[in-house]
């Protein structure tokens, strides 16, 4: 029961980071602003921040060894297309080569 809570405790951190990041990005240049203009209303602990950059790092980690893994699987089939290509230029370069070679040989020569 203490780890739900621990585990409830740090999802509720994390997203309450994001919304705080995501309502007030940081400023490109470090100016002093009144309090009447904008305030934030909490601090972001180190815990919380460490624990979006992990989420970050970790839906990572997932989306790359997935697409990694479809990549995996497609290679064969991308390879295969490409040699079955490669098998049909061949079969018309020897084609088109017999071809010239009969037609020449059954052409009357002139001259």
């Amino acid at each position: 029961m203490r780890s739900e809570d621990e585990q409830t405790r740090a999802l509720y951190e994390l997203s309450s980071m994001i919304i705080n990041t995501l309502r007030y990005p940081p400023l490109p240049v470090p100016f002093p602003i009144p309090n009447s203009t904008w305030r934030r209303k909490s601090e972001v602990s180190p815990a919380a921040f460490a624990s979006l950059f992990m989420g970050i790092s970790m839906a990572l980690m997932l989306f790359g060894s997935v697409i990694f893994l479809v990549g995996f699987i497609l290679m064969p089939w991308v390879v295969g297309l490409a040699a079955v290509f490669y098998l049909v230029e061949m079969i018309s370069s020897l084609s088109n080569f017999t071809c010239r070679i009969l037609f020449r040989a059954a052409s009357p020569k002139s001259g």
